[in-house]
């Protein structure tokens, strides 16, 4: 059963992980719609037309942090409803915070929202993510605060996730500014989540959560324990 659920939430497989991730697409897209976007307008994040971006988005939309001339690039596609990316971040987030503190790596975020359907209605997925978006655009030191914060009171899948209020407290909790908190509530980046989404599932290559790269190539290592992403990365620098 362990099993299975893991193969579910990172969307892998051939064949019907390809039916699966077309789907998601297309609902993301309608999505987009929904919110006032039209999908054709752009192709990827930071392009003519494109939703509003986080001040600090590179323009693959990625949230950015660290040194830009550090050795290692490390890009980490997440979900914040998804159970596999919280384990990934318990096992790592010590580690991958001190190589970005000590200049060797330049950690790229992208929040994505394909695990919306999974929180009972309630878009948790989006809402998580547009929090960390709008402190990315606002504080950019405070991302990885409220990063593992989300992670550590993370919900189960399935269930309505956190309230907007729960989400705002653990912001205020992490240090996030009361005034970017209270940004929340705009709801200013749920858009480029969207786009982002379908952007990574799309031309992106993405077909599940936790993916992590390094300097572009996919890791395909243990991402639940602690070691082996760190080993990597000093591979990758070495080189």
């Amino acid at each position: 059963m362990g099993k299975q659920r893991r193969n579910r939430n990172r969307i892998l497989g051939a064949g019907g992980g390809i039916v699966i991730a077309g789907l998601l697409v297309a609902i993301v897209i309608a999505l987009v719609n929904a919110a006032g976007g039209k999908a054709e307008t752009a192709a990827t994040p930071g392009a003519p037309g494109a939703p509003l971006s986080p001040a600090n988005a590179t323009p693959a939309g990625a949230v950015a942090i660290g040194r830009a001339d550090a050795p290692v690039r490390l890009e980490v596609y997440l979900d914040y409803m998804c159970p596999y990316c919280g384990r990934f971040e318990r096992a790592n987030a010590d580690e991958v915070g001190r190589l970005v503190a000590a200049g060797t790596v330049r950690l790229e975020l992208y929040p994505l929202s394909f695990l919306d359907g999974r929180s009972a209605g309630t878009h948790y997925s989006t809402r998580a993510a547009n929090a960390v978006a709008t402190v990315a655009d606002r504080a950019l030191d405070k991302v990885l605060a409220l990063n593992r914060a989300l992670y550590a009171q993370q919900p189960k899948e399935g269930g309505a996730g956190l309230t907007d209020d729960r989400i705002a407290a653990l912001a205020a909790e992490a240090g996030v500014p009361q005034d970017v908190v209270t940004a929340f509530g705009a709801r200013t980046f749920e858009p480029w989540i969207a786009r982002l989404t379908e952007t990574a599932f799309g031309s992106g290559g993405v077909t599940g959560t936790p993916t992590v790269r390094i300097n572009g190539k996919v890791f395909k290592g243990d991402l639940y324990t602690a070691g082996p992403l760190t080993d990597a990365v000093t591979a990758a620098r070495g080189g």
